[in-house]
């Protein structure tokens, strides 16, 4: 592994020579600059050290995004200890499973986290911290109940006259050694620890630092929306603009859509990084009404007048992001074709990544300016990827990857890690696709969730309902298999629905109509027989991925 640089060193390097700039900002709340988080760390430290923690003991982090869980993260890491970070919207039963089955030391918790579990039922652990101030929830030790007690005392002892940049040393992370196990949370309801190296975290950023590092600059302001526990926020938006010196403001609260929009008007950052849902949520709602009206479509149909119609359709997009974004990077889930076809049609900076937990997470991604419409970027440095297919280019088959990115196997699940990483070190993704001869890869859909049409041509759901989205109120849906039959399942834009005034029946009207006009678009093995109306929205995964296990 010659390539590897100790991961640790970059965050040193990030703390020293951005000191006195701001660093971690709570939304609406408080500011960390750089020797606020590094002072931070160092008290941890001393109470990881005095409460007995040793380098490789695993300490779990559960809580909302914030400042104090990023220095958590930071300290934990930089210790020598292993992170297990918990995302906050696990049930109490998952976590105290999780913090069982990772043999977890210590548990940070945050305020609405705190409020659910059952110390009980996590019976090892020595100590439950709270997030917000550190202070302790739970200690079933003498020496940390001490040492949080002497916590200023200690700090004071052992820096007497101030804490400087040159105080700075962290753990020399080894390329092999063990940094962080995540516990993904799929879309099959069976949670699975992912044991990621410091290489595979170092691969990540060091692909960051130089894809997206270069084209915005260091100080920038960001905006951590995704969950930072799950590894697609964890590596793009938060370690990455932390090691490149910029300003991480993160939304502490649930992100709706309106907390969305405004704190990217005021924080206005430098790159935007979203699952599709937001995308799309942003698009139908404050674009398309504008320009989907005849006084626009006809004059997006003037060639002389087109592209000075675009671009201020563009601007107006732009401006709804913050109006500073290099681009915008999509991943976690496709995007609606509808939404990217247009956004590629006024010049939009929007771009795709694809990866996975047990690659920590990056697999492909693309600039914007190298972004091909329908795919989901080229290999990313370090990292090969091939397609298990006869004709990669045309017939799809399961991606597959291996490099410096990938895990090293699934905690005390020898079992499940040999079904995924063969002997060869490739790791099988579970994902279809095909690859074009520049590299660009394609997805067609998981495995898992292909179908077997009644003459047994494979049809993909995930197609499907990409073109059912784009109908009328369909807000989302999922194509399930009965017998020989292909179903949809619907969730209604009922705010659409309302503000329209229409009823039932003429919701159930619409429905058909969408029904017979997408059957026009599919082949007679792919039709859809029948549409199902569901009142509530479909349950997601954090990463907004239906949980398509539930409704099948």
């Amino acid at each position: 592994m010659n390539l590897y640089v100790n991961f640790n060193s970059y965050l040193e390097k990030s703390i020293i020579n951005n000191w006195n700039r701001d660093a971690l900002t709570d939304y609406k709340g408080i500011t960390l600059q750089y020797h606020d988080v590094a002072r931070k760390i160092e008290k941890l430290h001393i109470l990881f050290e005095h409460s007995g923690v040793q380098k490789g003991d695993k300490i779990a982090i559960c809580g909302r995004n914030s400042a104090h869980w990023a220095v958590a993260f930071f300290a934990t890491l930089t210790y020598g200890a292993v992170v297990v970070p918990i995302l906050h919207e696990f049930s109490a039963d998952q976590v105290h499973n999780i913090v069982n089955h990772s043999e977890s030391k210590l548990l940070f918790v945050g305020d609405v986290v705190v409020k659910t579990i059952n110390c009980e039922e996590m019976p090892n652990l020595e100590g439950v911290i709270n997030i917000p101030d550190y202070s302790l929830k739970l200690s079933r030790s003498e020496k940390l109940t001490y040492a949080r007690e002497h916590l200023n005392e200690l700090f004071g002892r052992r820096y007497p006259r101030a804490f400087y940049p040159e105080h700075i040393k962290y753990h020399e992370a080894q390329a092999e050694e063990l940094a962080l196990i995540n516990y993904t949370s799929g879309t099959t309801g069976f949670s699975k620890g992912v044991m990621l190296p410091y290489r595979a975290i170092w691969g990540n950023l060091d692909f960051c630092l130089d894809a997206i590092g270069k084209k915005i600059p260091e100080g920038s302001n960001t905006l951590s929306i995704l969950p930072m526990a799950h590894m697609y926020g964890m590596a793009v938006e938060f370690i990455f603009p932390f090691c490149h010196g910029c300003h991480l403001f993160f939304l502490t609260r649930l992100p709706s859509p309106a907390i969305i929009a405004q704190a990217f008007a005021e924080v206005k950052p430098a790159i935007a990084i979203c699952v599709p849902l937001i995308v799309e949520k942003i698009i139908r709602k404050h674009i398309f009404p504008r320009v989907q009206n005849n006084g626009v479509k006809l004059l997006l149909g003037m060639p002389v007048i087109n592209k000075k119609v675009k671009q201020r359709i563009c601007e107006q997009v732009v401006k709804i992001f913050g109006g500073q974004a290099y681009e915008v990077v999509v991943g976690g889930a496709p995007l609606n074709q509808e939404v990217e076809q247009f956004l590629k049609n006024i010049d939009f900076p929007i771009t795709m990544g694809y990866g996975a937990t047990e690659c920590a997470p990056l697999i492909t991604f693309s600039d914007y300016q190298d972004f091909v419409p329908g795919s989901c970027g080229t290999p990313v440095a370090h990292m090969e990827v091939k397609i298990l297919s006869d004709d990669p280019q045309n017939v799809a088959g399961e991606i597959v990857a291996r490099g410096i990115n990938t895990m090293l196997g699934y905690y005390k699940n020898e079992e499940a890690t040999a079904q995924v990483l063969d002997g060869e070190g490739w790791y099988h993704t579970g994902d279809l696709g095909t690859m074009s001869a520049d590299g660009h890869v394609f997805i067609r859909g998981r495995i898992k969730n292909m179908l077997l049409g009644a003459n047994g041509q494979n049809v993909y759901p995930e197609e499907i309902e990409d073109k059912l989205n784009s109908m009328a109120l369909v807000s989302e849906s999922i194509i399930i298999q009965r017998g020989d039959k292909l179903v949809a399942l619907v969730h209604p834009d009922y705010d659409g629905v309302h503000d329209l005034g229409f009823n039932d029946e003429d919701l159930t009207n619409i429905m058909e109509q969408n029904r017979n006009e997408l059957n026009t678009q599919l082949p007679v093995y792919s039709k859809i027989t029948a549409m199902e109306l569901h009142k509530e929205e479909f349950e997601k995964t954090p990463k907004k991925s239906i949980k398509r296990y539930l409704y099948k």
